[in-house]
């Protein structure tokens, strides 16, 4: 499901009990709210080749106001609820970013405090890294277990709080380590997922979300 990879691009997979790396700060002070190559609809590369964007019960669409929409559909026959979700984006040295605040992402899921870190922060951030290509987004999730070993290793300031199940790192520092550590440090992904813009507008994806189940049993 898309909903659960857009989760892992947030690094919010700690939601299903695993693993997540929150960040005390976002990423220095040059932070957009609107990335223009983002506006569109977005699927799963795998529906885009098969040009059956019905096959996936979620997607993200970033409207002409640039507000980001997560289009999940809980029930396999039932509309699609759309989820705004604040993005922020940072350009730094030729490379993109996304952060995104844990506390803006409750409509998604259930968001606990970052474990073992007192006091408790009013909030915290999940980064990825992106790149745009036309009609194409890959997107690079943190690699916690490698942000954990860089905390241990004392290249990073912050705490590791490992069970035989689950990692929940926490990095510390200001906007300006923040910008140092994407620059210097290798915490993302080698490789990314990808999506692709669809051909569909908003309104055809979801009348062919909600159609499929019907189809499927004729």
């Amino acid at each position: 499901m898309m909903m659960l990879r857009l989760l892992l691009a947030f690094g919010l997979l700690a939601l299903a009990g695993c693993v997540e790396t929150r960040f005390e700060s976002p990423i220095g002070d040059n932070i957009e709210t609107c990335d223009a190559g983002w506006k569109g609809l977005w699927v799963d590369t795998d529906d885009a080749k098969r040009d059956r964007p019905e096959a996936s019960g979620a997607a993200f669409y970033v409207n002409d106001a640039c507000e980001f929409l997560v289009l999940d559909q809980p029930e396999p026959n039932g509309a699609l609820k759309q989820i705004h979700v604040p993005v922020n984006y940072v350009h730094a040295d030729g490379k993109s970013y996304l952060v995104v605040a844990d506390v803006a992402i409750r409509g998604l899921a259930e968001v606990k405090p970052p474990h073992g870190v007192t006091p408790v922060p009013d909030k915290a951030f999940f980064f990825a890294r992106y790149a745009l290509r036309g009609d194409r987004l890959d997107i690079y999730q943190v690699d916690s277990a490698r942000v954990a070993k860089l905390v241990i290793d004392g290249k990073l300031d912050g705490t590791v709080d490992k069970t035989q199940n689950e990692l929940h790192v926490y990095v510390r520092g200001t906007r300006t380590n923040m910008l140092d550590i994407v620059k210097t440090q290798p915490i993302f992904d080698d490789k990314p997922f990808s999506l692709k813009r669809s051909r569909q507008s908003l309104e055809d994806y979801e009348k062919a979300a909600v159609a499929a189940p019907e189809r499927s049993r004729r």
